[in-house]
């Protein structure tokens, strides 16, 4: 709808839309900042203070992430301390892991690299929100840069910009990651992509377009073939994770569905694979921790140590810049849906 149309309807635009920034006031998340996002019928909360990321994501009221035991919460002395980064890790729609290590703690003669790394709690710096009639409609949108940087170390600029236009019911990330340090840096990646229920039930049906699927250890072994669908919870049960190889367009666009036929509810999210060729599923049935993790990376999910071995360690060259861009889009009620599933399978057959 455009501007003078839209304007016939509402005496403040806040009725449909608005970018509004607040401030946690208990617990763990006292003094955190956020800004809420509203487009119509969807919402979502961006943390000024970890890396511009996002926490809850709902659609008329059904929240579709999944948040872990701590809950929101802002940065704390434990976030970067080896494995104690599980304390601090929340989940949200997703979190940004890297960008010197991913997955787990790692040690070597450089230094100490913790759990998903550094940048998921390095808060942002130039922050702006501006709500702004484009030719597409009125956009909604949050930017902001991370810095990653140690004395003589690595100087790495992660530059965010979150937007989402009045009317439609996708959400766009676009990353630019710049080395600004006089020497090569390694840049390790992964976007850790987060649902849970009432989203996420046993219902749920996904479509990702792999050539095969890897279990990463033993508690994985043997639950490969169900890597599309969610069990009913099991008390204790191990996570499992899974690698993909995809299937992806000649312009190595690729995307995945996650379907709730019961909520007539899905979520796309498509990305390019010119930056992130490697994707992973952490899938989790037990009680209490009930999560899939849908990880769209550069790099593998055994971590920095396993690339040194390789000696195939993805690298930044002084003042290079790469650019992810990632889509989240709502699917509403069966026609969506189906209309969605038509296109995966026409991209990437059955």
């Amino acid at each position: 709808m455009e501007k003078r149309e839209l304007y016939q309807y509402v005496g403040s635009m806040q009725q449909v839309a608005y970018i509004r920034q607040f401030t946690c006031e208990e617990g763990r998340s006292r003094g955190m900042k956020l800004f809420d996002v509203k487009n119509e019928c969807l919402q979502y909360q961006v943390q000024c203070d970890k890396c511009l990321d996002v926490s809850g994501f709902s659609y008329k009221g059904v929240n579709l992430n999944f948040l872990s035991k701590p809950g929101l919460q802002g940065r704390n002395h434990y976030d970067t301390n080896g494995a104690e980064a599980l304390r601090s890790i929340m989940g949200g729609l997703f979190f940004t892991a890297g960008l010197e290590n991913i997955c787990a703690p790692y040690k070597n003669a450089e230094g100490d690299y913790p759990m998903h790394g550094r940048i998921r709690t390095t808060p942002a710096e130039q922050i702006a929100s501006e709500e702004v009639w484009t030719e597409k409609g009125l956009t909604l949108r949050v930017a902001g840069t991370m810095r990653e940087a140690e004395l003589f170390g690595e100087n790495l600029v992660l530059r965010r910009t979150i937007e989402t236009v009045v009317g439609e019911k996708s959400v766009k990330v676009t990353d630019e990651i710049e080395n600004e340090a006089f020497r090569e840096e390694p840049l390790m990646l992964l976007y850790h992509i987060n649902l849970g229920y009432p989203f996420l039930t046993p219902d749920m049906k996904f479509y990702i377009p792999t050539r095969s699927v890897t279990a990463r250890d033993e508690a994985a072994k043997g639950h490969e073939k169900d890597y599309d669908r969610m069990e009913p919870p099991k008390a204790n049960e191990p996570e499992y994770v899974f690698l993909h190889d995809l299937k992806a367009t000649p312009e190595k666009e690729t995307w995945v569905l996650a379907v709730n036929p019961t909520l007539k509810l899905g979520l796309k999210i498509a990305y390019n694979m010119e930056n992130l060729p490697y994707f992973m599923e952490w899938k989790s049935v037990a009680a209490g921790d009930y999560v899939v993790g849908l990880e769209p990376a550069n790099s593998s999910v055994y971590g920095r140590g396993y690339h040194e071995k390789r000696g195939d360690l993805h690298k930044l060259k002084p003042f290079a810049k790469e650019t992810n861009q990632l889509t989240f889009t709502v699917l509403d009620g069966d026609e969506e849906i189906q209309e969605a599933i038509r296109e995966f399978t026409a991209a990437f057959g059955d």
